[in-house]
């Protein structure tokens, strides 16, 4: 009895198996008819399936059967016929995942260990020919704001490029189009706040002319948004020496020390900055944003009026200096008597008069450089025409602020 129930199990196992193998030729009969509906239904059935699933040749049933949905709707493409855009790439999408796998399974040895890979050569070059609509999918995913579709056709582009497939081609090392690709991918994974697909792909663009310098500010933000302070310090710094002119990475460096009290070592980074770039007006800004957190005035003056001298339109400069000659007025004041009846009342008044005198022209500078910024100078010109019983002017700040 024990014998006849080992033979219906083995029975039954081989009609299981036998079942899976007629599915994989059924989808391969119906992929040759291109009923792509069943094709498709009849091969995911064998790939999910343990008993076919670890074949290479059921995942290149799977990818021919993408591969032909391909050739079929692209030849209604090329005779002005109604075609399915979005079903194109992803079976483009989906080809690369199924003769990849298909590639990986032909290449584990036999029980004598060797190879017989029968499908790389014909497989390779279907998806060298293949391989620019994985960009023009996810560019196409991205222009409809389906960032981690787009994410996904950008991400295969870039992992399949170092596959032993393409071992010939060495598309690490030859494809011009890999950096801009990488920077489109983290793009799309920074929408999405995808830190790991960021810290992956945006490394591929660290050196592209373009938008090196903007992979490099996606991994600042990756490795902030992760609570990596170590690694944020490191990108910052590495993103200051490869793109000094950027200023996203010299900024937040500074913002770091200034908030936490390391002036020392912010003074002495932006001394070094300015040493390799005396004329740097972002660094001479930077240096004034310092003294003036210092409560050092007369320098941050100083270095405001230096930025101001290499570039007499830099709006953040005047804005600065307006805010340190309106602190200067509020910090007499706060010392100045309040009694109208002592003898140095009026001195007092007038001189904090002359701090926002000061002040005036250096926001209403800011203004007519950048009228449309109104946080560089609204607020600033409120004070300083309140505190000048300027009605006319102050009234129209009113107006503006909405009060």
């Amino acid at each position: 009895m024990k014998r006849v129930f080992i033979l219906v199990a083995l029975f039954t196992m081989a009609t299981l198996s036998y079942s899976q193998e007629k599915a994989v030729k059924d989808a391969r009969a119906a992929n040759t008819s291109s009923d792509f509906t069943k094709a498709r239904q009849l091969i995911q059935e064998a790939l999910d399936n343990p008993e076919t699933q670890n074949d290479p040749e059921t995942w290149n049933v799977a990818g021919s059967i993408e591969k032909n949905y391909n050739a079929k709707e692209t030849e209604k493409a090329y005779l002005r016929k109604p075609y399915d855009t979005l079903g194109v790439y992803n079976s483009v999408l989906d080809m690369f995942k199924y003769f990849l796998k298909t590639d990986d399974l032909a290449q584990i040895p036999n029980e004598k260990g060797k190879i017989k890979n029968k499908y790389r050569k014909t497989n390779a070059a279907s998806l060298v020919a293949e391989r620019p609509n994985l960009i023009n999918g996810g560019i196409q995913y991205f222009n409809l704001n389906d960032d981690k579709k787009a994410l996904e056709f950008f991400g295969t582009y870039i992992d399949a490029s170092s596959h032993p497939i393409f071992e010939k081609e060495n598309f690490m090392a030859t494809d011009t189009l890999m950096s801009q690709v990488a920077y489109y991918a983290s793009l799309a994974a920074a929408k999405t706040d995808d830190y790991s697909s960021i810290l992956k792909y945006a490394p591929y663009a660290e050196n592209d002319k373009e938008f090196g310098q903007y992979a490099m500010e996606f991994i600042s933000t990756a490795y902030k948004a992760e609570g990596d302070t170590i690694k944020w310090l490191e990108s910052l710094k590495a993103g200051i020496q490869k793109y000094p002119d950027h200023p996203y990475f010299f900024g937040h460096l500074i913002d770091y020390y200034s908030n936490n009290n390391k002036f020392d070592e912010a003074m002495t980074f932006a001394d070094d900055m300015i040493a390799k770039d005396p004329n740097n007006t972002f660094f001479l800004y930077v240096k004034g944003y310092l003294y003036y957190n210092m409560k050092e005035y007369d320098k941050a003056i100083e270095f405001y009026n230096k930025t101001i001298a290499v570039d007499p339109n830099y709006a953040e400069a005047y804005s600065n200096l307006g805010l340190i000659y309106c602190q200067l007025a509020q910090d007499y004041a706060d010392k100045a008597t309040a009694d109208t009846n002592d003898p140095n009342y009026a001195t007092d008044q007038e001189k904090i008069k002359k701090y926002y005198e000061e002040a005036r022209p250096y926001y209403e500078k800011a203004r007519e450089l950048k009228p449309d910024q109104q946080d560089l100078w609204i607020q600033g010109l409120y004070r300083v025409y309140y505190n000048l019983n300027m009605a006319p002017q102050f009234e129209e700040i009113e107006k503006l602020m909405g009060l």
